[in-house]
C-alpha cells in the first residue's frame, strides 16, 4: 500500500480535514489529521497497526506504551496484534505520567506507539518516562508523520504515513489562514 492510498483512506473516512486549525503541539495548520475518525474503522485500525508490528515483530517486545488519548486505540491493537502488554501514559496537572497503576518494569522491552507525530512533543515526554523507570526503547511507531520523516526521535521509527505538512507558530500564521475560522480538535486539554 502506497501514500497515495493511505491518503485515499483518510480522506474517505473523513480523517484529514482542511480549515484552520490548532494543533496540540500549538501549532497553526490549514490541515489535521483526525485519527480517531479512521481507526474507528476496525479494518483500517487493524491495517496500520500491522504495519506497524510488521516493522517490530522480530524485536521481542514486551510491552506497548502509549500516550493519551490519541495513542491509546492504535497502542492497543498493535499490543494485540504483538500479544503483549499495553498500556498508555496521560497527563496529570499539565505532566505526563503513568497512572492508574501502570509500572515499567527494569529492562522491560518497550515500543511506543502514538497516533501522530508533529513536534514529538507527547512522544519525547514518554520517552523520558520510560527512561526514569529504566526501561529499554525498542522504537517508536506512528500513524501519522505530519514531518515527512524530518522528526526522528528514536534509532528505530516508522510511521503508516509520511506527510509533510506545513504548520505555523502563531507569530508566524499566513493572511489566507488567519482569515479561517480556527478550530482545535485535538485531545491535549481533555487529559
Amino acid at each position: 500500500m502506497d501514500k497515495k492510498d493511505i491518503l485515499e483512506i483518510f480522506r474517505s473516512t473523513g480523517a484529514l480535514l482542511e480549515g484552520h486549525f490548532v494543533l496540540t503541539s500549538g501549532r497553526h495548520s490549514d490541515t489535521y489529521f483526525q485519527c480517531a475518525k479512521v481507526l474507528q474503522y476496525p479494518e483500517y485500525l487493524t491495517l496500520f497497526s500491522r504495519i506497524i508490528v510488521d516493522h517490530f515483530e522480530n524485536d521481542k517486545i514486551d510491552t506497548v506504551i502509549s500516550p493519551a488519548i490519541g495513542g491509546i486505540v492504535v497502542g492497543t491493537d498493535v499490543g494485540r496484534q504483538l500479544g503483549v502488554k499495553t498500556i498508555f501514559t496521560e497527563r496529570k496537572n499539565g505532566t505526563m505520567k503513568l497512572r492508574r497503576g501502570f509500572e515499567i518494569e527494569k529492562g522491560e522491552r518497550i515500543l511506543i506507539v502514538e497516533d501522530v507525530l508533529t513536534t514529538g512533543g507527547s512522544i519525547k515526554e514518554v520517552i523520558k518516562i520510560v527512561q526514569e523507570n529504566k526501561g529499554n526503547i525498542v522504537g517508536v511507531g506512528v500513524v501519522v508523520d505530519r514531518s515527512g520523516g524530518d522528526i526522528k526521535l528514536y534509532k528505530d521509527q516508522v510511521a503508516v504515513l509520511e506527510h509533510k505538512t506545513i504548520s505555523f507558530d502563531e507569530s508566524e500564521i499566513p493572511g489566507y489562514l488567519a482569515e479561517i475560522p480556527v478550530q482545535k480538535p485535538g485531545s491535549r486539554n481533555i487529559c
